[in-house]
């Protein structure tokens, strides 16, 4: 196998991993919700939890934080919006419905990569999301709702909006190639508290104190940590090498994740209509991986 291949490989296989960490993670956000604590203060906690982890992991490579070009503050408000409101939209809102309001971020890619980027889509990239579109929509039809995907309350407004700052964060990503990818983590990450403390007044919460939090918190809390820290890491590295709207496909497979996951911890029935879009899905980020072959 070649090097480009193994480049590849490993870009496909972080986006792989990163979509099913975040297919999982919003159990133990569930779980600190259900034990009192908000998903603000939560997603404060995991994330400065993030930064002390990968600090003591990395140790000389984040000194040089301050000497960060201004360009990286974008990635940090867009990624910390992108995070903390498909937390708080996971939290509340039903798990399949959130995820493929989130899942419609394609779209928006699909006209950032284009306008932004001047990345030339092939056909088997239209292909690709116009099969997972299709599928996000069987899986999504509800004959009360009239069977579009609009956003019908706060947690699925959130989840939207959640949507379009992922391929946002994206796009930004990949153009900022002159960021190492320790330097876009730290972003992110420091993004996301930074937008949690703006979201205190808002949701009219509070950042609770350290010693609140039993033994058994700050075990969930920091398994979540670990999370972030993988999946941020595997996503940037693969965002990195791998075009944004076949990385935008790729990342759909997280729809499946939380599928199964929702019905087996949180007890959420999958109808014949959302496996069959599921499988969709699949088949598209399939389909995108093995035939869309990277212009860099």
């Amino acid at each position: 196998m070649s090097n480009a291949n193994n480049k590849n490989f490993f870009a496909v296989f972080g986006l792989l991993f990163g979509a099913f960490c975040w297919g999982i993670i919003w159990y133990p956000y569930r779980l600190m919700s259900e034990a009192g604590v908000s998903g603000v203060a939560s997603s404060f906690y995991t994330y400065a939890l993030a930064i002390i982890f990968a600090s003591v992991l990395l140790g000389k490579h984040w000194r040089g934080a301050t000497k960060l070009p201004l360009s990286i503050v974008w990635l940090g408000v867009v990624a910390g919006w992108t995070n903390l409101s498909y937390v708080l939209a996971i939290i509340d809102g039903e798990v399949m419905r959130v995820m493929l309001l989130f899942y419609l971020s394609p779209i928006w890619t699909l006209i950032l990569a284009h306008f932004w980027l001047k990345e030339k889509t092939r056909l088997t990239g239209y292909i690709a999301i116009v099969a997972s579109m299709v599928g996000a929509f069987i899986m999504l039809y509800d004959v009360k709702f009239g069977g579009l995907p609009l956003p019908r309350n706060m947690p699925e407004w959130l989840a939207l909006s959640s949507g379009i700052g992922f391929s946002l964060t994206n796009v930004i990503t990949r153009k900022s190639s002159h960021l190492t990818l320790v330097a876009k983590s730290y972003a992110i990450w420091i993004g996301v508290m930074t937008v949690a403390l703006l979201f205190v007044p808002i949701m009219q919460t509070s950042i609770p104190s350290p010693t609140v939090f039993t033994l058994t918190e700050w075990a969930v809390l920091s398994l979540i940590a670990l999370l972030l820290i993988a999946a941020t890491f595997f996503v940037q590295y693969g965002v990195a090498k791998i075009e944004a709207t076949r990385a935008s496909v790729l990342f759909l497979f997280e729809l499946v994740v939380a599928a199964i996951a929702s019905y087996y911890l949180a007890h959420e029935t999958m109808a014949l209509n959302e496996w069959l879009g599921g499988s969709l899905i699949v088949i598209a980020a399939i389909f995108a991986a093995i035939q869309h072959q990277d212009a860099t």
